[in-house]
């Protein structure tokens, strides 16, 4: 992403995957409601490029005393990711609108709002570099 350009695709990032457990089954199924009632009319409003939700098992990889492993995860349940939007030609303002409408905030169901980077930091910062050096 170059700074002239301002990024069209936002991801929601919704952590938390106990936030139904307290709810009786007539509560549930009225906020499973209201959620696909959400989810539809972004779909309607093309907003919606991509949605899943996610499983709490996986594994996190990452390099101890220079061997690879898997682990965990070992996220508390409020702070693991249940699933995603990817919200598509959109702004900032328009992602978080969205997000603040979310059913499940009232349950402690966080969303995070991300933009989705054209080009990896990393690789910019190295375009940048190498550019600057053959000038």
């Amino acid at each position: 992403m170059s700074a002239q350009t301002k990024p069209s695709e936002y991801m929601l990032l919704f952590r938390g995957h106990d936030w139904d457990k307290k709810l009786s089954p007539d509560q549930l199924q009225q906020t499973l409601n209201r959620w696909a009632a959400w989810y539809e009319q972004l779909i309607q409003q093309g907003k919606i490029k991509s949605a899943h939700p996610l499983t709490p098992e996986g594994r996190v990889v990452l390099q101890k005393k220079g061997q690879p492993v898997s682990d965990g995860p070992f996220a508390e349940s409020k702070e693991a990711i249940g699933g995603y939007f990817l919200l598509q030609d959109t702004s900032m303002e328009d992602a978080l609108r969205i997000a603040k409408k979310c059913p499940l905030l009232e349950y402690g169901m966080t969303v995070e709002v991300r933009p989705v980077a054209e080009q990896c930091p990393s690789f910019q910062r190295l375009s940048r570099e190498l550019a600057s050096a053959t000038a």
